[in-house]
């Protein structure tokens, strides 16, 4: 009996010895397994309504924890878009129905995370980010507009040619109904020699894309100055002026590697003969905030030059006066001696609004002598009623009325203060 005993206790704590052994085996299997085994990454979120999620504003972040641990993407919705229904497409994009792609962010302090969001909805572009700058020099034409030119410049150093692309022009004011025009381009100061486009049949805008060469050297080329004409050919073959563009060759940096495209507005030929002493043109703005006098003095034309010697320089000079007392000058560059000389040079003058009855410009073209005396071309004084009459004080006074403006015109030089 104790042998059956004996033999009966030995099986039952064998079957528990292997019952735990198991049990142990599984339990560290269990432990491999996990060790080794990946997660698949979940397919999209479940759709959810958007009031749930933001009813508490103090959960999102345990929110965001939250998804993080199940491997998907965080994902906020603006609060401008609270209520709506959002409809489950793909595994990687959701978008809303119904909504405007261009809804306005809330306004008020938000974080990154929320500008990104709450921008635009996912999926779409914002289409003002990717415009380019509008060019308006096709659209935006001032009243009285005659026409605009466009052309191009390069120079070629090696070869000393200047390189003249004639490309268009827009909003021709011709004299009649029909317009047939061209345009002959010159490089001042020679005014006998020119190059001239082709003749464009029936068109108020005119696409010529021709290209022209000027020989000019290096040490010449920032003294001269384009010229452009643009005529019309009527029936009877006579050619009509219709407008003139001057463009200065030496405030331009021309090399072979800057190919500048330009555009300007046709001007007006002053068509009255020259007086006397020749004429002067130039513009006068006055900035009552800065209380500075500004002179743009553009060209001349007409001057009477001294014949012994042509080719000195021919300058102006710009004075501001005060009570006939002088308060300051400067000059522009000496061109080569051409009776129509252009400068575009612009100067800037303190004056202070209460010295505007007191004081005047004198602006005097003068022909520089090497070794000799300068020279006076002529003179014109601009000023109030103390000094001036007739043009010269309509133009000081169309100045005064017209502040911030650059009020242009055309005045006769003489000898005499």
């Amino acid at each position: 009996t104790e042998q059956a005993v004996a033999v009966a206790g030995g099986i039952i704590g064998g079957i528990l010895l292997f019952v735990l052994l198991g049990i142990t085996a599984y339990l560290l299997w269990k432990k491999f397994c996990r060790l080794f085994s990946y997660e698949k990454l979940i397919s999209p979120v479940k759709t959810t309504n958007a009031n749930a999620i933001f009813q508490d504003q103090a959960n999102s972040e345990t929110q965001l924890k939250s998804t993080s641990r199940s491997r998907s993407v965080p994902f906020i919705i603006p609060p401008t878009l609270h209520g709506r229904d959002w409809t489950h497409l793909t595994n990687e994009e959701q978008v809303q129905e119904d909504s405007d792609p261009y809804m306005t962010p809330q306004s008020g302090p938000r974080s990154s995370f929320h500008s990104l969001a709450g921008a635009y909805v996912v999926g779409t572009i914002n289409p003002d980010l990717y415009k380019f700058p509008e060019d308006k020099s096709e659209t935006d034409f001032p009243a009285g507009n005659i026409g605009r030119l466009w052309f191009s410049i390069e120079y070629e150093q090696e070869s000393e040619r200047l390189l003249v692309s004639l490309i268009k022009v827009r909003k021709l004011q011709p004299p009649a109904d029909s317009c047939s025009p061209f345009v002959k381009i010159y490089l001042l100061p020679d005014e006998r020699s020119y190059l001239q486009s082709k003749t464009k049949r029936k068109t108020l805008n005119p696409q010529f894309d021709e290209d022209f060469v000027f020989q000019v050297s290096s040490k010449m080329l920032l003294q001269r100055t384009l010229k452009f004409l643009v005529y019309h050919v009527d029936k009877q073959k006579k050619h009509h002026l219709l407008g003139q563009v001057i463009f200065p060759l030496k405030n331009e940096a021309l090399t072979e590697d800057n190919k500048l495209v330009i555009w300007r507005d046709l001007e007006k030929e002053n068509l009255e003969p020259p007086s006397e002493y020749g004429d002067i043109q130039f513009s006068l703005s006055y900035n009552d905030y800065l209380g500075r006098l500004t002179v743009v003095v553009l060209r001349a034309r007409g001057l009477k030059l001294q014949e012994e010697n042509p080719a000195v320089g021919v300058y102006v000079k710009v004075s501001l006066m005060n009570h006939n007392k002088f308060i300051k000058s400067k000059k522009t560059a000496a061109l080569l001696g051409t009776p129509n000389p252009v400068y575009n040079e612009t100067f800037s003058f303190k004056a202070d609004q209460t010295e505007l009855d007191t004081a005047s410009l004198s602006l005097s073209v003068l022909q520089s002598n090497k070794g000799e005396k300068t020279l006076l071309l002529g003179r014109v004084v601009v000023g109030p009623f103390m000094y001036t009459r007739g043009k010269e004080l309509e133009h000081w006074n169309e100045m005064i009325s017209k502040p911030k403006e650059l009020v242009k015109r055309w005045h006769a030089l003489c000898h005499s203060t």
